[in-house]
C-alpha cells in the first residue's frame, strides 16, 4: 500500500496508472469491438453463451483483478479523495443526510430506491405493448433473447455492478487524486475513461454511459458508500439486460437454440375458425414437427 507521505507513491502510482489505461483501452478498441461485432452476427443461442460466459469471467479477472491491485496501491488515497469531496458545505450536509440514520436519512435512501427501481419499472410495463424500447447507444444485440440468456444476463449485471463501480467510482479516482490532488480532476478523469470504454456502442453508448457514470459517482459521494453505487449500477444493468427482455420481449417463453439477428417477439399461435376443405390446403395447414426457431413472420420484427 502506497503512503502520501512516500516520496517514491507518486512515480509508483504513475505508472500502475498508465499500464492500466492502456490496457483497458487497447482491450476497448481491439477486443471489444471486435467480439462485439461478431456477437450480432450470431444465431445460436449456444454461441451467444458462450460469449456470455467469456465476456463474465473476462470481465471479473480484468476489471476485478485491476480493482483488486489499484485498491491495494491506493487505498490510503481514498479517505482523502472524500475528505476533499466534503470540502463545499451543502455537499458534506447531503452526505450526512443520506448517510445518517434518522428519519431523514432513511426516507431520502428509500425515496432514491423507490425512484430507481419503481419508475423504471413502471416505464417498462408501460412499453411492453411496444415494438421496442428506446435504448441508448448500440446495446439492443446484447439483451437476451431465451430463457437459458437470461440467467448470464443476470450474471453479468451483477458482476458489472461490483467490478465496475471498484475499479472506476473507488481505484480510479484514488489513484488519480494521489497524483494530482484534485477530487475535480480525479472524478472527471474516471468518468471520461469510463465512457471511452463503451466505445463499441457507439459515440451514444459512450455519452449515454458517461452520464450513468456520473450519476453512479454521485450516489458514491452522497452516501459515502461503495455498496450503494454496486447496488445502483446492478439494477440499472438488470433492468436492461433481464427486466426488459422478460417483461416487453417475453425471451422466457422461448427455449429453442436458433435465434434471429435481433430481439424476438413471442407471438400467439394463430387459431383457424374453421377448417380447411381443401385437401392441400389442409395438409399445408398441419405442422409435420414443431418449430425449434422462430418462424419467418417473426424476422421481419429482427434487426
Amino acid at each position: 500500500m502506497l503512503s502520501p507521505d512516500s516520496a517514491s507513491s507518486p512515480l509508483l502510482l504513475a505508472l500502475t496508472l498508465l499500464a492500466l489505461v492502456a490496457l483497458l483501452v487497447v482491450r476497448a478498441l481491439r477486443k471489444d469491438r471486435l467480439e462485439y461485432r461478431r456477437f450480432k452476427r450470431y444465431r445460436s443461442s449456444h454461441l451467444r453463451q458462450r460469449m456470455y460466459r467469456k465476456w463474465l469471467v473476462d470481465s471479473a479477472l480484468v476489471f476485478g483483478g485491476s480493482a483488486a491491485v489499484t485498491l491495494a496501491l491506493a487505498w490510503q488515497y481514498v479517505p482523502l479523495l472524500l475528505a476533499d469531496v466534503d470540502s463545499p458545505p451543502w455537499i458534506a450536509a447531503a452526505r450526512a443526510a443520506f448517510s445518517g440514520t434518522g428519519a431523514l436519512g432513511v426516507g431520502i435512501a428509500t425515496g432514491v430506491v423507490v425512484a430507481l427501481v419503481g419508475g423504471s419499472a413502471l416505464a417498462i410495463f408501460a412499453a411492453r405493448h411496444s415494438e421496442e424500447v428506446p435504448s441508448i447507444g448500440d446495446i439492443q444485440s446484447l439483451l437476451p433473447r431465451t430463457r437459458a440468456e437470461l440467467r448470464w444476463g443476470a450474471a453479468l449485471s451483477v458482476n458489472a455492478g461490483i467490478v465496475e463501480e471498484l475499479l472506476f467510482r473507488l481505484a480510479v479516482p484514488a489513484m488519480i487524486y494521489g497524483l494530482s490532488g484534485n477530487a475535480i480532476v480525479a472524478i472527471a478523469g474516471s468518468l471520461l475513461l469510463f465512457g471511452a470504454l463503451h466505445a463499441y456502442q457507439g459515440v451514444a453508448g459512450i455519452i449515454g454511459s458517461t452520464v450513468i457514470g456520473a450519476a453512479l459517482m454521485l450516489v458514491f459521494l452522497a452516501t459515502g458508500s461503495i455498496v450503494a453505487a454496486i447496488v445502483a449500477h446492478a439494477l440499472i444493468d438488470l433492468r436492461s439486460l433481464v427486466l426488459i427482455p422478460v417483461v416487453v420481449y417475453r425471451v422466457h417463453r422461448y427455449t429453442g437454440n436458433i435465434v434471429g439477428a435481433g430481439m424476438v417477439r413471442t407471438l400467439p399461435t394463430p387459431t383457424p375458425a374453421t377448417q380447411p376443405t381443401d385437401p392441400q390446403a389442409t395438409s399445408a395447414a398441419t405442422p409435420t414437427s414443431t418449430p425449434t426457431s422462430p418462424p419467418t413472420d417473426l424476422r421481419a420484427h429482427l434487426e
